[in-house]
């Protein structure tokens, strides 16, 4: 087990980086930007992909609204008719005759007359119910239409902050793009490689401080999350994606525990925001990883201090040391949750931990509508 963990460690770097020439900024300057500038990608990419939640929600209220709205305009049209017919009839039963209740007072007849008392009362009760009837069907069609038109500019006000959203991502990651093109090969070599060593020092005093178990197990629901992930690994991140063919970070983490039968909220800020958090000492299996202080990147803990994410743009799917961006603090989707009696890290597939954490690739934006 302790062996697994390994595969995801870089080795040491028998000698640092060469210093880089007075006219060009250090090896470790170059990382610092590098870092910022994929930060704030994939920043601007939870973002978008929180309005996008809204905006789906918002879809579903505007759809069951008209839908209300179309009920209420129905009846609303069924009350006309009938308040209608009323009109007609009580001028029909007073053109050219006896008034009814005058008719009563005439009668000889007093039973006669006390059953047209009540036919009286009947009419005039279904008089009451149908323009009571007429009155609150106007004023819910009048109360639902203001309500589909308010949820319809609240549509239009998220599709065009979408917009936005999507076109800062494209820029941030445009931004990411003109520095990788600017690095020569030697480098992003040496960039690569000072990421890879800060990783590898930072796993080692994690796990040397003891705070992770390596007993810790899933419940049911978390070991079916990690095998929903390990099914995805070599999957290529892009932003916005939540599967089935590519993810993001947060696109992994919800779908993972969607298939595991635990909805949890789309975007790593709000799974940073409303799911219990557990220290590192308690972290188990399943559990959700979350890092940098705006809770912008996310990963899935699968035991023996390794997680699985979709790291960034130009990366994929893969098994990463746990300490491989810095470490918020974590959440448990599944608090209360008996973990399993037992509990072994499956297998690695080939490749699963090979291939940057950090994603120095293509970090072109695809399309988006």
């Amino acid at each position: 087990m302790a062996g697994a963990a390994s595969l995801a460690l870089p080795p040491p770097l028998a000698a640092a980086a060469p210093a880089a020439p007075p006219d060009q900024p250090s090896v470790h300057t170059l990382l610092t930007r590098l870092q910022a500038l994929y930060q704030k990608a994939e920043e601007a990419t939870e973002t978008y992909n929180a309005t996008e939640e809204k905006l789906k929600a918002q879809h579903k209220r505007v759809d069951e609204l008209n839908g209300d709205l179309m009920s209420a305009r129905a009846a609303l049209t069924g009350s006309r008719d009938a308040a209608g017919r009323l009109a007609r009839e009580q001028y029909q039963g007073t053109s050219g005759t006896l008034a009814p209740y005058v008719s009563v007072l005439l009668s000889p007849n007093p039973q006669q007359a006390l059953d047209r008392g009540h036919q009286i009362q009947r009419a005039a009760g279904q008089r009451a119910a149908t323009v009571g009837r007429l009155t609150k069907d106007a004023k819910r069609a009048s109360d639902l239409a203001v309500k589909a038109r308010d949820a319809l500019n609240e549509q239009q006000v998220l599709a065009a902050r979408q917009k936005l959203q999507r076109d800062k991502v494209k820029k941030s990651l445009g931004e990411v793009e003109k520095m990788l093109a600017s690095l020569t090969g030697t480098q992003l070599a040496e960039v690569r490689g000072l990421e890879q060593k800060n990783i590898g020092e930072a796993q080692r005093a994690l796990l040397a401080s003891g705070r992770l178990s390596g007993s810790a197990r899933p419940s049911a629901a978390g070991g079916k999350a990690i095998a929903y992930a390990f099914q995805q690994l070599g999957k290529p991140y892009v932003w916005g994606a939540a599967g089935p063919d590519a993810f993001d970070c947060s696109g992994l983490t919800s779908q993972a525990w969607a298939h595991a039968g635990g909805a949890i909220p789309r975007t790593s800020q709000e799974q940073w925001r409303t799911l219990p958090r557990v220290s590192l000492d308690e972290l188990r299996p399943g559990d959700l990883v979350v890092y940098f202080e705006g809770a912008t990147h996310v990963a899935l803990y699968i035991g023996n201090g390794l997680v699985i994410q979709a790291p960034r743009p130009g990366g994929t799917v893969k098994v990463s040391p746990i300490a491989a961006n810095p470490l918020l603090g974590a959440v448990r989707p599944d608090a209360g949750a008996a973990p399993l009696r037992k509990y072994e890290l499956p297998p690695l597939p080939d490749g699963a931990a090979s291939g940057s954490d950090t994603g120095y690739g293509s970090a072109e934006a695809p399309s988006r509508t």
